[in-house]
């Protein structure tokens, strides 16, 4: 007769199991959730702490192998589901619900960095998370052309309506002033239309913010630190040492602002520019080195047409490269908000 299979046994196999971005069991970081016990078939949720977590595969694979251990145990089924920390330093910040934000930046222009930023939002979004994009670009704002929307919906309660497609809301000064309208303001200008972009617009609940910020080190990097707490900043980078030379000064101004660095991505990295730049850069500075996106002629004309490469070329090589950078991304930016937390013992289900 084959042992009865207990709570407690199932439990316990589970606390060998390693969150391996939070280096602790998945029981005591209390991600085992709804444990049902149907003699001896076992069902119960991995609570993910990002629905794009890149290491889904190596927990069920790792939970499966230490439950295969207790004696008698009979089907495992495994479900999912999400529950993405909140930095807590965004708690009522501009009356919005951001539970994370990440700034998009690079040293110079002309790396690809919007091109990122629309791909990365968009990869999250696909994953089942609640994504916003920022066009804080607002003297060279794109993102709307990149996105395929001319337009925004009407304001409703004195609030502006974010534009949404492919699973993303975004906000542009695109969409406040005419194509051939050139926007030559000051800083207290930029502050003052940053400031409005965050607070006077409909976001409604995000699991992140992606803020696509314009090139260099200027008044709209220093305005978002003085606004709104940035969870991490990405720094883009092409693979030549010249680019890079320009993104590590982005990354230092981020240092100096005490915004934690995410990674470094090399973009239009391959044959013809070359490769390594990003990556040395990442390893010099102690950072992590989030992925490469390869040249790909289908990036351009994705951004042309207004359907981006994670949608219209899904499986090429940079959307693949894309995905994965997303999911990095993403796991990366738990760990920085859960170090954050007062206690590294608080369970997961109180981080909201």
């Amino acid at each position: 007769m084959a042992e009865k299979i207990t709570e407690q046994a199932v439990l316990s196999a589970l606390s060998t199991v390693i969150e391996p971005e939070l280096h602790r069991d998945l029981v005591s970081l209390n991600m085992i959730r709804n444990l049902k016990i149907d003699g001896n078939d076992v069902t119960f949720t991995i609570m993910l702490t990002t629905p794009a977590c890149p290491l889904r595969g190596r927990m069920e694979q790792d939970a499966r192998a230490a439950l295969a251990k207790v004696p008698g145990i009979g089907k495992v089924t495994i479900n999912w589901d999400a529950n993405v920390p909140t930095d807590r330093r965004l708690t009522n910040q501009l009356g919005q619900v951001f539970r994370n934000t990440i700034a998009v930046s690079s040293g110079k222009g002309g790396v690809g960095k919007t091109t990122i930023a629309v791909n990365l939002a968009i990869a999250l979004a696909k994953e089942g998370a609640r994504v916003g994009l920022l066009d804080a670009d607002i003297l060279g704002p794109n993102v709307p052309m990149m996105m395929g929307v001319e337009k925004m919906p009407p304001p409703q309660d004195r609030k502006l309506t974010p534009a949404e497609k492919y699973g993303v809301k975004f906000i542009s000064m695109a969409f406040l002033v005419k194509p051939d309208q050139p926007l030559i303001w000051r800083g207290p200008m930029l502050h003052s239309a940053i400031r409005q972009l965050l607070t006077d617009v409909a976001w409604g609940e995000l699991d992140y913010l992606i803020i696509d910020l314009p090139p260099g080190t200027g008044d709209a990097q220093l305005t978002l630190a003085q606004i709104l707490p940035l969870s991490g900043a990405i720094v883009i980078t092409q693979p030549m040492q010249v680019a890079a030379s320009d993104a590590l000064r982005g990354l230092k101004m981020f240092e100096k602002l005490d915004v934690p660095i995410v990674g470094v991505i090399e973009n239009m990295s391959g044959e013809f520019f070359g490769t390594g730049a990003g990556e040395k850069l990442a390893q010099e500075q102690g950072v992590n080195f989030l992925g490469a996106v390869p040249l790909d002629a289908n990036v351009r004309v994705g951004g042309d047409s207004g359907e981006p490469i994670v949608v219209a070329y899904p499986d090429s090589p940079a959307a693949t490269a894309l995905r994965q950078i997303a999911r990095e991304v993403a796991a990366r930016v738990s760990v920085l908000t859960l170090a954050n937390q007062a206690s590294n013992v608080i369970p997961i289900e109180m981080i909201d």
